[in-house]
């Protein structure tokens, strides 16, 4: 039966077929008409899970506090109305951005992502972008683009940081055993705001767009906080573990020629992720294993020697400086035991590596003077 309508469908083609077309140009002509009607589907399907994620949200937060909800729907009747103003006057619209904190049109405030100062003040910003995520409107069914896929999430997940704190301060009443039983939603939001933000940091710019700044602040107060980062980290482990391996390998294979400044973004990203107790023990592992093994590569084209990656050498440092970073940070807190990171990766990482120190020493000083430091820290965290 398959052969036949295959036959069939064959004869149709070339019986139909306009005059000055082949039968092969008219069959190509079809499957691409087809392939579009396909991809007009998926994203329409795409803009309506969107849409179905958003209200999820909305549902979850009015179950968490229906006070909170009640008022912000007010406020966003307003910030809607605002925006429709803004749409019509673009620089007036750029100049609350500049004023909502999340502005990063010069180097410092670009820096300032992975300064200790702003991360241990994440409430703060958390609470100086409250004005400029309130403007984000619902879901624009006939339009989506990458910026939402980091936006959409970020409004989602500020707000509930917002009523976090609400809560804390005894301002507001607010159940949060709600997230256990809608684990879906907070997990989707998470995982596409990890996705959006995997998105932008491959074509890495600088200076980073203003939302993706707000997108790495969100998501590194909400891992640190005490009572939804058991929520987050229980449920999205995995997602998160993925993320920090393509942010590695965003690293690794970064070929640009103008790269150092958008990586520099990249590497802090990891830096702050690695500050979350939970997370700095697998993303020293998972350094520690890149290292090592560029390293083995290293010695042994430098043994035959044969060609090896300039490019890939060069961006190795960023993952050194940030498992230097992430060593002694572990080493200088005494209320964590410095002897359990690394594991497994650890006893590899150390063995064979005097080996590999004298080896490339002379050839490569500067990294082996990266590796000697690496295992300095290892070793006085294991004497501890």
């Amino acid at each position: 039966y398959l052969k036949m309508s295959k036959l069939a469908l064959a004869f149709a083609i070339i019986h139909s077929k306009p005059p000055g077309k082949s039968s092969k140009e008219y069959t190509e002509y079809l499957a691409k008409a087809v392939s579009e009607q396909d991809f007009g589907w998926k994203w329409k399907v795409e803009v309506l899970e969107a849409e179905v994620l958003r209200l999820r949200q909305e549902l979850l937060l009015t179950r968490i506090s229906p006070r909170f909800c009640l008022e912000n729907r007010k406020q966003d009747t307003s910030a809607e109305t605002l925006l429709g103003q803004e749409s019509l006057n673009p620089a007036s619209y750029s100049s609350q951005l500049g004023d909502s904190g999340c502005d990063v049109c010069n180097d410092s405030a670009f820096d300032s992502l992975g300064i200790a100062s702003d991360f241990h003040q994440s409430e703060h910003n958390v609470n100086t972008s409250k004005d400029w995520l309130e403007r984000v409107p619902p879901l624009n069914l006939c339009h989506t683009s990458k910026e939402q896929s980091v936006t959409a999430p970020v409004h989602f997940l500020q707000r509930l940081l917002e009523i976090r704190n609400l809560s804390e301060g005894g301002i507001l009443q607010a159940d949060f055993s709600e997230l256990e039983n809608d684990s879906f939603t907070i997990c989707n939001s998470v995982s596409q705001l990890l996705d959006g933000l995997t998105v932008f940091y491959n074509s890495p710019k600088f200076p980073a767009p203003s939302f993706l700044t707000e997108g790495v602040r969100v998501l590194i107060s909400l891992i640190t906080d005490t009572k939804l980062s058991n929520h987050v980290l229980k449920k999205c482990f995995k997602k998160m573990e993925e993320f920090k391996k393509n942010l590695i390998q965003i690293i690794l294979r970064n070929k640009s020629v103008n790269r150092f400044q958008a990586l520099h973004s990249v590497s802090e990203t990891l830096g702050l992720l690695g500050r979350n107790n939970i997370l700095r023990n697998s993303l020293i592992s998972l350094l520690l294993s890149e290292v090592r093994q560029f390293a083995e590569q290293l010695l042994q084209a430098h043994q035959v020697q044969s060609v090896y990656d300039i490019t890939q050498y060069e961006n190795i440092f960023l993952l050194c400086m940030i498992l230097e970073q992430l060593l002694q940070n572990e080493t200088e807190e005494s209320n964590i035991s410095s002897s359990d990171y690394g594991g497994e990766e650890k006893i590899k990482f150390l063995k064979n590596l005097d080996q590999i120190i004298l080896h490339l020493s002379d050839e490569f000083p500067l990294f082996s003077l990266y590796l000697w430091r690496v295992s300095v820290l290892l070793n006085s965290g294991q004497m501890q």
